[in-house]
């Protein structure tokens, strides 16, 4: 089977268990960057491998959202989430590295926790400033290379086994990317020993 067909159907498989299996880890360390992210969009908005939807409540209630992912059953529960708290959210299969929509087409672009377990990070972040306004947001959070040595290492150790089991690379870092893309730099911070990284960039006007 063909790496990105057995990725889609790992994360496939995962779709119903996912918000159990990671309720601890979502608490300590991640929801507190997601409300960080979400509540800087603005306008038309598109997330990107918007996962099962833990992004959609932190959303300001002006923004216009469309959300993407590449597994069926993970939108199918993004979808599922919306009409729970009753939030006007088109959502759509899509391959973060191949967006179907034309140049420029929103405001602000947001993705979280999600640039670790694509194939390629670049062409993601490329199809994302691709996408933008001129002077449009990029929302970014994610674990990344950590900045403490000892915690690096373990990172570089687990990572033999996290990319061949589900993609998931742990010594990655979107921030140079996203500077050698063009895009200015608004704000950015490093939490958790640095292996947490919340960057706002903004398009060229």
């Amino acid at each position: 089977m063909p790496r990105r067909d057995r990725l889609i159907g790992h994360w496939d498989g995962l779709a119903d268990s996912y918000d159990q299996r990671s309720a601890a880890v979502e608490r300590r360390y991640l929801a507190a960057s997601r409300r960080w992210v979400c509540r800087r969009a603005t306008g038309d908005t598109l997330e990107l491998a918007v996962g099962t939807g833990l992004n959609l409540p932190h959303y300001p209630p002006d923004v216009s959202l469309t959300a993407v992912d590449w597994s069926e059953r993970m939108v199918a529960e993004t979808a599922r989430r919306a009409g729970t708290l009753s939030l006007p959210v088109t959502v759509q299969r899509a391959d973060a590295a191949r967006l179907p929509f034309g140049d420029r087409q929103f405001d602000t672009v947001v993705a979280t926790f999600a640039l670790c377990c694509v194939p390629d990070e670049r062409a993601v972040i490329g199809e994302a400033a691709r996408v933008l306004r001129p002077g449009g947001r990029l929302l970014l959070a994610d674990h990344v290379v950590a900045s403490q040595l000892l915690l690096r290492g373990l990172q570089h150790v687990a990572e033999l086994v996290t990319v061949l089991w589900q993609g998931e690379h742990l010594t990655r870092r979107p921030l140079p990317v996203v500077r050698q893309l063009g895009l200015e730099i608004v704000e950015t911070e490093r939490l958790s020993h640095g292996a947490i990284e919340r960057v706002h960039a903004r398009t060229p006007r």
